[in-house]
């Protein structure tokens, strides 16, 4: 089994320490959507990180729909999301935000870096940047009474999107601001899954 994407996406890294906690045996192959893309392509046409290549062949991609996977496999003292509908729909919750925080990182990201100066978009900025800081500030208010110490698909996706957003866009996100997501996020990335799979 084959895990296609390079550790500088929370998206992979999510899939990587889920897989970990899951018990599952896989390779991380380090290919880019960008420097590597071609070669990228011949395993997965779409070249969508992260992309993963079951044993059987089948390329699965789309970090959510590849732990939806895994989580029918788990056994359930794997599983990482809760089992009844209510708990179910809190962790969901949490994630959406999470994700949602990765998404709009990953703009803003983009829209610095690979996208011409001169052709910045100024309102798209703010507008991403409103949600960018909406996702975060939901996160911080349910995170206040959180106990924090076991690792969920919701506990993860919250560090690593928050990790991710220190990496890569520090100054849009001031961590000083979010007390509860930086000490979710310390805690987190002391568990050797996250110390197995660092930001590269």
């Amino acid at each position: 089994m084959k895990l296609v994407g390079m550790l500088d996406s929370p998206y992979v890294r999510r899939v990587a320490i889920a897989l970990d906690l899951y018990g599952v045996d896989f390779e991380q192959q380090s290919l880019s959507v960008f420097s590597t893309f071609d070669e990228f392509a011949r395993i997965n046409p779409v070249v969508k990180a992260p992309t993963l290549v079951l044993d059987d062949g089948t390329v699965l991609m789309d970090s959510s729909l590849i732990l939806d996977y895994f989580e029918a496999l788990a056994p359930a003292d794997k599983k990482l999301l809760p089992q009844t509908a209510v708990a179910r729909a809190q962790d969901l919750q949490l994630i959406g935000l999470a994700l949602a925080a990765c998404d709009k990182s990953v703009q803003i990201y983009y829209e610095h870096n690979l996208r011409p100066a001169e052709k910045l978009h100024e309102p798209w900025l703010e507008r991403v940047t409103g949600q960018l800081l909406a996702a975060y500030s939901g996160l911080e208010k349910r995170l206040a009474n959180a106990p924090g110490e076991s690792l969920t698909q919701a506990s993860l996706s919250v560090a690593v999107a928050w990790s991710f957003t220190q990496y890569a866009v520090p100054s849009v996100v001031k961590a000083e601001d979010f007390p509860n997501l930086q000490r979710h996020a310390r805690l987190a990335e002391q568990h050797p899954a996250f110390g197995k799979y660092p930001i590269q």
